[in-house]
């Protein structure tokens, strides 16, 4: 059977006027993450992990920000869109591991709701998506407070009568 392991990494600078949206949640928060779609830097990073481990490219070859059709998009519906084109190459998503790295705010009440949205999009169990979050200890840009990071893992399987298998 056909596993692939992909790894996606993805930065966003916070600004003002902006609502903070992680894990396809909307976070009470002072400021939003920068961005041409909702800015969710936990789903982009997922969606390039997915994509790099089906060898598809990235994020930004299949939504890029030159086209005004993706502006204000939910990363959710990209989520969805990039498990289309898992789909397509013969692929399904297993098991998705996660971090948000950021000084503010405190994410850990959030996660549950984050896990369930997340496994929802990807269509597997919520026990089969990791999200955790850590701080970078007022360490560099991301400890200064000027934005977020987030890192993914993810595990995906040939699902029969495509490319992938």
């Amino acid at each position: 059977m056909d596993t692939r392991i992909g790894l996606g990494i993805d930065f966003h600078r916070f600004e003002r006027g902006r609502l903070l949206v992680l894990g396809g949640v909307e976070i009470p928060a002072k400021r939003g993450l920068a961005g041409h779609s909702d800015a969710d830097v936990l789903l982009h990073a997922i969606c390039d992990a997915l994509l790099g481990a089906a060898a598809l490219g990235d994020i930004g070859q299949h939504f890029p920000v030159t086209d005004p059709g993706y502006e204000g998009i939910s990363s959710l519906d990209l989520l969805r869109r990039t498990v289309a084109l898992l789909a397509e190459a013969g692929y399904r998503p297993r098991q998705v591991d996660a971090v948000v790295v950021a000084e503010v705010p405190v994410l850990a009440p959030h996660v549950p709701l984050m896990r369930e949205r997340i496994a929802s999009a990807l269509g597997i169990e919520t026990s089969a998506v990791s999200v955790k979050a850590t701080t970078p200890e007022g360490m560099g840009a991301l400890g200064r407070g000027e934005g977020m990071a987030a890192w993914s893992i993810a595990l995906i399987q040939a699902s029969g009568g495509g490319p992938g298998t």
